[in-house]
């Protein structure tokens, strides 16, 4: 092992959190700045940056509610922006004038609102609330002269919205009935709501676009292939064609301004690769000399000929770029890694695969720290949420916080995620907390199997889905893992399963389809519960909680805090008033991680 040793600076989390979080890339309508997301002050906040000077500009001054700004207008630097009020998950759509004057467009209180894009004439956007019918998401148009809106579809059957054609007289949808089968529609005023994908089996099909003449649908389905692909139908005749195709999941794709260029997204092996297709050739536009690591947030100019985006990668932080799609040149525009550390002594993570007890390959992105010493080093086995998220090579500065203090971190794709092909994707429906914990403590094994890992000190972590893991872990195989770290995780399927938000309406079906229905299988439901089976919980346990969770109650967590409070177990709690489902203020982040390696230097 000592060819591997190599002197690592210590950085407090301070240092890490001092570290600034970008989000989103909007270009203006001339080309000249781009509009994103920053936390520098400690709350997300709206920035501008010119792509002449790469001076940023703060334009919000929030000191408590996160925002997220969404895009300028399509001819001037007003922009609108989201933002919800303590990560409550009521998201609402404001206006910022040129001036700073601030403006709620859709202020009903108890409602949930989410932009859906602009008109092709510019002269309106879209937007879908559920001010009607707290459980439904209608779709409106308002008008940005105004400031009048009508709505334009009544969503009464829980469809999901997917596209609005540019001459206005389509919206597809599509519905999702259980894990991977979806259908797709189009409707329209003069014949209502038509079903445009009849299929046989479990298909899923995702509406993403139109094209400029309003003649085709693009979508993507895995129908007949293990991955989604792009396909497009002619609306008048129905034919279909393929568009792209790739050996892993194309999880997004859009159209340029003009419709130059279709641009998409592929999910390779837990890394995102972006492709820009001529629309008029089909041929391919390489972007030049582009760092290794995960493009998103991409926006392309008016004119079409500069691309903007954020990048990052396992050892750096987002940063946003811009790329001239004539000259080729490609410029950074930020530099968002705190200047005290130095990023030699970040960690690169390595995509691994190990085999689960069932021989079935689990996927994994492994973090090893720089070893200082010849020794044995502690681990965690990280879960993320879900049920079917994924852990990919984005940058995480609660990995490398630990990683620099000497934990190594598997992040486990156990069976149930996404971006493995629609059979791994469902390969633990109904078998949560049973399955895929096998393959988290098969992740364990492989941790255990490495010759710098001592295998005595090996412990679980994970958030939300993952959160659930970990207690599950803890209850149901407790001698398995030294510790748990549980950040907002569901303690109880009965509670969580009946009082999901509203307005996850229509995916309340496919939930039950997934994990269990809480009043048709009712045992079983508790039987995978750690909560009715807490007794078991031996192991030291921290958990942390955002007050307003709409999605995993705080009664989640206080109640197995008190159930392994009875078992004479360490066990420590965190609860933030101020944050929903993830922890979007700096100083919270600083007290729940500092909190977390305390834990671990304590118990691992």
């Amino acid at each position: 092992m000592s060819e591997n040793i190599k002197a690592v600076k210590k950085y407090t989390i301070e240092q890490f959190q001092n570290t600034e979080n970008i989000a989103g890339a909007a270009l203006s309508h001339d080309g000249s700045s781009i509009l994103y997301a920053s936390d520098r002050t400690g709350v997300f906040n709206a920035f501008s940056i010119q792509l002449k000077d790469k001076l940023p500009t703060q334009l919000t001054e929030s000191a408590t509610n996160a925002v997220f700004p969404i895009s300028y207008f399509p001819h001037d630097k007003r922009f609108l922006y989201e933002s919800d009020e303590g990560g409550n998950e009521l998201n609402h759509i404001y206006l910022r004038d040129e001036n700073g004057k601030v403006t709620d467009l859709t202020p009903s209180e108890q409602a949930k609102a989410e932009f859906f894009g602009w008109a092709e004439d510019e002269r309106s956007f879209f937007y879908e609330s559920n001010k009607r019918d707290e459980r439904f998401m209608d779709l409106y148009e308002m008008d940005i002269d105004s400031f009048t809106f009508q709505m334009i579809f009544k969503n009464e059957e829980g469809y999901n919205i997917a596209a609005v054609s540019p001459n206005k007289k389509y919206i597809a949808l599509y519905k999702t009935d259980k894990p991977n089968n979806s259908d797709m529609y189009i409707y329209s005023k003069e014949y209502g709501i038509k079903h445009i994908s009849e299929h046989v089996g479990d298909v899923d099909y995702l509406p993403v676009t139109f094209d400029q003449s309003s003649n085709h649908l693009y979508y993507l389905t895995d129908e007949n292939h293990e991955f989604s692909h792009i396909k497009r139908m002619n609306l008048t005749t129905q034919s279909v064609e393929t568009v792209a195709i790739e050996d892993w999941d194309i999880v997004m794709a859009k159209f340029s301004y003009n419709y130059k260029f279709l641009i998409y997204a592929i999910n390779n092996n837990g890394k995102t690769e972006v492709k820009l297709m001529e629309t008029a050739t089909g041929n391919y536009v390489e972007i030049e000399n582009l760092p290794e690591g995960q493009i998103s947030s991409v926006s392309i100019s008016k004119d079409e000929g500069t691309l903007a985006f954020t990048l990052n990668s396992s050892n750096a932080p987002s940063n946003l770029y811009c790329y001239n799609l004539t000259t080729k040149s490609l410029t950074r525009l930020t530099d968002t890694l705190n200047p005290e550390i130095n990023p030699n002594d970040l960690v690169k993570a390595e995509v691994v695969h190990y085999s689960s007890f069932d021989d079935l390959s689990i996927p994994a992105i492994y973090y090893k720290p720089h070893l200082e010493h010849d020794e044995k080093i502690p681990a965690l086995v990280f879960v993320h949420g879900g049920p079917g998220g994924q852990s990919t090579v984005d940058y995480n500065p609660l990995f490398q916080y630990l990683a620099n203090h000497g934990y190594a971190i598997l992040a486990v794709n156990n069976r149930g995620s996404s971006g493995y092909g629609k059979t791994f994707f469902k390969a633990a429906d109904k078998k949560h907390g049973e399955v895929d914990l096998q393959d988290c403590i098969e992740g364990k094994n492989y941790l255990a199997s490495l010759e710098h890992i001592d295998e005595n000190r090996i412990g679980i972590i994970g958030g939300s889905y993952g959160g659930y893991m970990v207690l599950a872990a803890m209850a149901f195989q407790p001698e398995e893992f030294e510790l748990g770290v549980d950040i907002f995780g569901v303690s109880n399927w009965e509670r969580t399963l009946k009082r999901i938000p509203a307005w996850w309406e229509a995916m309340r079906d496919v939930l039950y389809k997934k994990i269990g229905d809480p009043y048709e299988e009712n045992e079983y439901i508790k039987s995978i519960s750690p909560l009715f089976h807490a007794e078991n919980i031996s192991k030291p346990l921290i958990v942390l909680q955002g007050a307003n969770d709409p999605r995993v109650l705080q009664e989640e967590s206080d109640e197995i805090v008190e159930a392994v409070k009875d078992n004479n177990v360490p066990v420590e709690y965190i609860i933030f008033d101020d944050e929903g489902h993830g922890f979007t203020k700096r100083d919270n982040r600083i007290k729940g991680y500092q909190a977390i390696k305390e834990f671990l230097d304590q118990y691992l």
